[in-house]
């Protein structure tokens, strides 16, 4: 799966062969990133594109010194799954 991440857009999508598979919204407030939504298209589902993409999120939001507020289900239980990354919750 390829990840791009479209700022203009606030977004990061995961796509298989140009097909949109999963996407990752958010709001950046300048020192804290919102995660409000990830979505993955039904005939994806179950084969983990959810969890790349929001660990990509993590990563590049991380690489910016910036902090991360879990505003939909899927990032705060991709949070509670790795508590080694905590340390970025605003």
């Amino acid at each position: 799966m390829d990840i791009e991440h479209e700022a203009d857009r606030s977004r990061y999508v995961g796509r298989i062969d140009g097909q949109v598979v999963t996407v990752l919204d958010y709001a950046d407030n300048g020192s804290v990133v919102s995660m409000t939504r990830t979505f993955t298209n039904p005939p994806f589902r179950g084969n983990g594109y959810a969890a790349l993409i929001v660990a990509h999120a993590v990563d590049a939001v991380e690489a910016k010194g910036k902090r991360i507020r879990p505003m939909c289900w899927y990032v705060a239980d991709w949070f509670e799954a790795h508590p080694e990354r905590a340390a970025l919750l605003a």
